[in-house]
């Protein structure tokens, strides 16, 4: 009868145990590490038809390239002077990599990832959104300007001016608009992305330190570090509809629009995941990673989240909690 007992619960606990996981609304895939990784890591772009990521590992001046299909690091991109932005245009086989250290973009082409050119842009570049159907890559940099570069020519087409040095991007779907975040100047700038000029600034009283942004719809969402708070605008005149307060130190906040929700990367080592509402949000879940993983990429082609997580740091190091080395945590969403 003893045996019947116990062998019962711990057929109840394996069944609980799978009900949790299947509940869930991210699932852990794979941890695919990043071994001699110094530092933190930057960006990340998606080569979909390959299955690579790229990761920017800015303290290595390179940057990693993972297969998924066999969850390993395949090899580096060496001396990149401080990369700290990434995009990858599929339509040209192009990888963009924004250099922090030297003001340069650099480019990479097909699945060698031979080198096919530098373009200088200015101090500190980092911020990089390509926009596919039109070929344009916006990178951030200096004290407040955007370089707008024709992938077809390799040219930088045209600047943007703003107040201060730029955060978080969006596109809006027809490409007509640019959106960013301008955090020291507690502002959103909207860009016409045809004239390569602000048009418009909304100041943002919510809150401070305006990084993360996103599309939801007709909705402009922005995550503020001081306070936490998630926020959503109108993506008409820039006013709030909503709030909630979220995680510490977002670094990156995602639209999955086919479950309606969204998914805030915050380097307190939690991603939250929020249900997408009319009138606001609900939280769903709260669920760890790792100290200062505030890097992130949804690939709503891949169906994937993926989070870079650096090495654990040497005060967190004890006999209970090894050291544990870089790596890309990769999330499915669920159900």
């Amino acid at each position: 009868m003893r045996g019947m007992i116990v062998a019962g619960l711990v057929a109840t606990s394996l069944l609980g145990a799978a009900a949790a996981r299947a509940a869930a609304p991210l699932l852990l895939e794979a941890k695919i590490a990043l071994p001699d990784v110094i530092g933190r890591l930057e960006g990340l772009a998606v080569d979909r038809a390959r299955g690579r990521v790229f990761v920017a590992e800015l303290g290595n001046d390179s940057v990693g390239i993972v297969d998924l299909a066999h969850e390993t690091l395949i090899r580096r991109l060496p001396h990149l002077k401080e990369p700290r932005g990434l995009a990858y245009i599929a339509s040209s086989d192009t990888l963009y990599v924004a250099s922090g250290l030297d003001g340069a973009v650099r480019l990479f082409h097909g699945a060698p990832l031979a080198p096919a050119g530098i373009i200088a842009v200015g101090p500190e570049p980092d911020e990089i959104r390509a926009d596919a159907a039109s070929g344009l890559v916006y990178v951030g940099y200096g004290g407040g300007a955007i370089a707008v570069i024709d992938d077809a020519t390799h040219q930088i087409r045209g600047e943007i001016t703003l107040s201060e040095h730029p955060a978080g991007f969006a596109l809006t779907p027809d490409g007509k608009r640019l959106l960013v975040n301008v955090a020291a100047a507690h502002e959103l700038a909207v860009i016409d992305t045809e004239a390569d000029k602000r048009t418009a600034v909304w100041p943002l009283r919510d809150g401070r330190d305006n990084g993360p942004l996103a599309l939801d719809g007709e909705r402009v969402i922005t995550v503020f570090r001081r306070p936490p708070l998630l926020a959503a605008l109108s993506a008409k005149d820039g006013k709030t509809l909503a709030t909630l307060p979220t995680c510490l130190d977002a670094g990156e906040v995602f639209v999955d629009a086919a479950r309606r929700r969204l998914y805030v990367v915050c380097g307190e080592g939690v991603v939250e995941v929020l249900e997408s509402a009319d009138a606001g949000f609900r939280r769903l879940a709260r669920l760890p990673t790792g100290a200062g993983a505030r890097t992130a990429l949804f690939s709503p082609e891949l169906d994937r989240l993926v989070i870079a997580v650096p090495a654990t740091p040497a005060n967190a190091v004890s006999e209970a909690a090894p050291r544990a080395p870089a790596a890309l945590w990769i999330f499915r969403p669920a159900p």
